[in-house]
């Protein structure tokens, strides 16, 4: 079994090779709460104050994100390489869980490839949702249909 303080420092690593380099700390403080599977021991949620930031994917490695973990980000952070800005038009469509099309992408970063996890934010920059990109920073901006970002949780959804 892992201890809770090589936990913590593995995920704040998984986090700065996802997101870009010192956000680990900021988006896991020390107070965070680590949840190991039952079954294999292994690093499976991160809670802070009993709410959800974030679940360890076994299978890639890497971290979704929860709307709290992305809020946290956003306001830690003006230079996110995995953000997504969709028209403040359709903001609501997706923060109540609708997927985001490629003719809505305002704004991406070229380093943003497909199935990485992205934060979608508004024109104004407020978080809208999180998800993951089907298609490349280029792509979104280039294509004028299809799916863009499968999104997973939206700010609305209850």
């Amino acid at each position: 079994m892992v201890s809770p303080r090589d936990a913590l420092q593995r995920i704040r690593s998984v986090a700065d090779y996802q997101f870009g380099r010192s956000t680990g700390e900021k988006l896991f403080p020390e107070t965070v709460e680590i949840q190991f599977s039952r079954a294999t021991g292994r690093i499976r949620y991160v809670n802070l104050n009993k709410e959800r930031l974030a679940t360890y994917r076994p299978t890639d490695g890497l971290l979704s994100l929860s709307i709290l973990a992305a809020q946290r980000l956003v306001a830690s952070s003006n230079s996110l390489g995995c953000l997504v800005t969709v028209r403040s038009d359709v903001a609501r469509f997706v923060a109540e869980g609708g997927d985001v099309f490629a003719a809505h992408v305002v704004e991406v970063e070229e380093i943003v490839h497909a199935k990485d996890e992205v934060v979608v934010v508004d024109e104004a920059g407020t978080v809208v949702g999180v998800g993951r990109a089907l298609l490349s920073g280029g792509e979104m901006l280039a294509f004028k249909t299809g799916v863009a970002v499968k999104v997973r949780h939206g700010v609305a959804e209850t």
